[in-house]
């Protein structure tokens, strides 16, 4: 991070974490990797580590100011979880635990739950959601945890398992089939609950975020108190998934995270490691990995950020954007692991040596991001259910379309103030997609302004990139509006997919429109866009090797960051672009 942060309160923020929590590569300290390794082979924290986390504050940024808590959006909380997960996962999915248990509260809670709830957290206490159910995992509408009323109240019977944060955790939002109601969320505090009718299940021990609680909870009759309906009586699983729209998005920080993490330790290992009489990074097989690694990365923070932004500006889109995410990101975050363990070698299966052998706790623990809010089958079978009408519409303008995508992609403005809301989410876009829709005016922007401002090399490039892509997009909307689209088929799921890589070009596209207005001139100020557009028409099946004239100043940019105070991002990149 650099002194220009101030001009973004959450990036001045997340600067401060980064720095409190210190090195990772440094020898010592909860956040080290060294101890952070050591105590993951216990299946243990690192001592100090959560405390260290709870004196900056890190909890006030799950309780939303409206509520008491320093939480302004979504976007701050994803930029201060990516500082932590490129240190910790399993300390971050902690936190990220607690917040997809609270958010039903944030949304749906009265003032009293949300006065309880928010002072808990601030006093250090957790939450969780507890959904699922050993016999049903992602069945949903599969409902085995029943509430009979008693009186002014339910008795609650049934299991939920695994639940992260299930035995640590105070406040418990469970999804129960109440008699007369249907599926309902409550809101349960282990405070008020009877001692010797339930129980927490022991810890399941996993391949990784070994430390983490991943339990359960059995139900025997309990008693639980009336006032305890979260939300609509009945509208449970659409609770459920509105609640996921968050927590999908906000997971691509932990992907990010990683992401900077092993392609960090990958590059100095390239740089240090010397074979045949020159450093590694000299050979061309393993600069294309990295490089590619690096590419990826931003790919994947244009795709995310804006969709944080989203939850402040345009929260109906989320139904949609957040599948998105939750899809492309951990998917991308998964190949730049496996790019960083090619570079590594032997070494990315040692549990010691470079950088005390955190890479192989890394590589374990991202794993997860594809399966919990949702597997990577269930989003894409989410985006192929909306496709259609999507498609119908793709190159129709969409009213104020300008408007929201500069609130969303102009990096210069903090996102709004969130407001929490559950009538604000919805369970489909109804077509309000902006980011699809807006792909042609924003070419027609972008060729003119390569044409007065850019190199005539530059210019051409990004011009063919731009048409390659508008003739594959044009293509494809045209095929899914033209057909039928059963959203439950493997075609579907290419489609889905298909579609997740069209988004993503045209968030990188907006990014550079609407944030890089004055930096675009420099070396690298376009030459980013050039390669992460030809890393994703790549991706879709049109071999493009990367423009070599171009890849220089970007990769120049991924070595400065690699000693340097700045993260691998766009922020990086603008930063050495801006004018002085």
């Amino acid at each position: 991070m650099t002194s220009q942060d101030v001009d973004r309160p959450s990036h001045a923020l997340a600067a401060d974490l980064d720095r409190v929590l210190g090195d990772p590569g440094a020898g010592s300290g909860p956040f080290s990797f060294a101890e952070t390794v050591a105590y993951e082979e216990r299946d243990a924290l690192p001592p100090g580590a959560v405390e260290l986390l709870r004196s900056w504050g890190f909890a006030r940024y799950l309780v939303p100011e409206a509520f008491g808590g320093g939480l302004r959006n979504l976007e701050q909380l994803f930029l201060l979880t990516r500082v932590l997960a490129r240190r910790n996962l399993t300390v971050s999915v902690m936190f990220g635990s607690a917040l997809l248990g609270v958010n039903p509260v944030w949304l749906w809670g009265d003032e009293e739950q949300r006065k309880r709830v928010a002072q808990g957290l601030l006093d250090g206490d957790l939450a969780c959601f507890a959904v699922s159910e050993p016999d049903h995992g992602s069945d949903l509408g599969t409902n085995g945890t029943v509430a009979v009323p008693d009186g002014d109240g339910y008795l609650l019977t049934g299991e939920k398992w695994p639940v992260g944060n299930a035995t640590r955790g105070r406040f418990v939002t469970v999804y129960a089939n109440v008699e007369g109601i249907g599926s309902s969320l409550l809101l349960l505090d282990k405070t008020q609950l009877g001692q010797g009718s339930w129980e927490e299940r022991p810890f399941v021990r996993t391949v990784g975020l070994r430390g983490h609680d991943l339990s359960g909870l059995s139900f025997r009759g309990t008693p639980v108190p009336g006032g305890c309906l979260l939300g609509r009586p009945g509208g449970g699983l659409a609770g459920i998934l509105q609640v996921l729209q968050i927590t999908r998005t906000a997971i691509g920080a932990l992907s990010v995270g990683t992401m900077d993490s092993v392609l960090r330790i990958a590059l100095r290992y390239a740089r240090e490691r010397v074979l045949y009489g020159e450093e590694i990074y000299r050979i061309p097989v393993i600069r294309r990995h990295l490089v590619g690694a690096h590419l990826d990365l931003l790919i994947a923070e244009c795709t995310a950020l804006p969709v944080t932004r989203a939850l402040s500006v345009a929260p109906s889109r989320l139904s949609l954007w957040s599948s998105v995410v939750k899809y492309l990101v951990p998917t991308l975050g998964e190949e730049v692991v496996a790019e960083a363990g090619r570079v590594l070698g032997a070494r990315s299966y040692l549990r010691e040596e470079v950088a005390s052998g955190v890479f192989q706790k890394l590589q374990r623990d991202h794993a997860i991001a594809s399966i919990f809010e949702g597997t990577t089958h269930v989003n894409l079978h989410g985006i192929a259910s909306q496709l259609p009408t999507v498609a119908r519409i793709a190159d129709r303008p969409a009213r104020d379309g300008n408007t929201v995508l500069r609130d969303l992609f102009d990096d210069a403005r903090e996102a709004p103030v969130w407001q929490p809301s559950g009538r604000a989410l919805r369970l489909t876009n109804a077509a309000e997609d902006e980011i699809t829709r807006g792909w042609e005016p924003a070419v027609a922007r972008a060729r003119l302004i390569a044409g007065r401002e850019l190199p005539p090399a530059e210019a051409g490039a990004l011009t063919k990139v731009l048409d390659r892509l508008s003739l594959l997009r044009g293509g494809f909307y045209a095929r899914i509006a033209a057909g039928t689209l059963d959203a439950t088929t493997a075609e579907a799921q290419d489609a889905a997919a298909e579609h997740c890589l069209y988004h993503a070009a045209a968030s990188c596209l907006y990014t550079w429109l609407y944030s890089f207005e004055e930096e675009r001139t420099a070396p690298a100020g376009t030459a980013w866009l050039v390669l992460v557009l030809q890393r994703l028409l790549s991706r879709l099946g049109q071999a493009t090797e990367p423009d070599g004239e171009l890849l220089g100043p970007v990769e120049e940019l991924m070595l400065a960051c690699l000693d340097g105070p700045e993260h691998f991002s766009l922020r990086a990149v603008r930063s050495a672009c801006r004018p002085a």
